[in-house]
């Protein structure tokens, strides 16, 4: 069940339905590589967490640091915006979106391999609009089948 169908107030579930369409436009962008349209949804100071940068701090750094070096590196990209939960403040001035992702990953060899995760995504709203002002993505987690590292062996998260 979505975060809209769970919410009892008309104003609220109108809002979740607009953060919902932010994500999924964004979404259509990332899988477009449309760099500039995409850059027009987020604040200059954003900090970006990504599967390729550590931390991109500011718009620049976000779009040369992960964006550049993953968006055209991949296929199919897609937020799954009906399994996104939403959460919104009660003044609508800010919302919370933590929605899985799924796309296929290529190889340098031109192989493929399905390459999903998850993403959480903070928005402010400026001059009517919602704006992104954070954003953490992550790979699905390891199938703890193949997992080998850990902590005693020096390997573990982020390695």
């Amino acid at each position: 069940m979505s975060t809209a169908d769970r919410t009892r107030d008309p104003d609220e579930a109108a809002v979740i339905d607009g953060v919902r369409r932010w994500l999924a436009e964004w979404g259509d962008e990332v899988a477009g590589c449309d760099f500039d349209t995409a850059e027009r949804r987020f604040a200059d100071d954003v900090v970006g967490f990504g599967t390729r940068a550590t931390v991109a701090r500011g718009l620049r750094a976000l779009r040369s640091d992960q964006w550049q070096h993953v968006w055209p590196a991949i296929d199919g990209f897609g937020f799954d915006v009906d399994e996104a939960d939403v959460w919104v403040a009660d003044d609508r001035s800010s919302a919370v979106i933590a929605a899985p992702w799924h796309s296929v990953g290529k190889t340098a060899q031109g192989t493929t391999f399905p390459r999903g995760g998850r993403a959480t995504v903070v928005l402010t709203r400026a001059d009517g609009r919602w704006v992104g002002r954070h954003t953490h993505f992550s790979l699905e987690p390891l199938d703890p089948g193949t997992y080998t590292g850990g902590a005693a062996s020096g390997g573990g998260e982020g390695s």
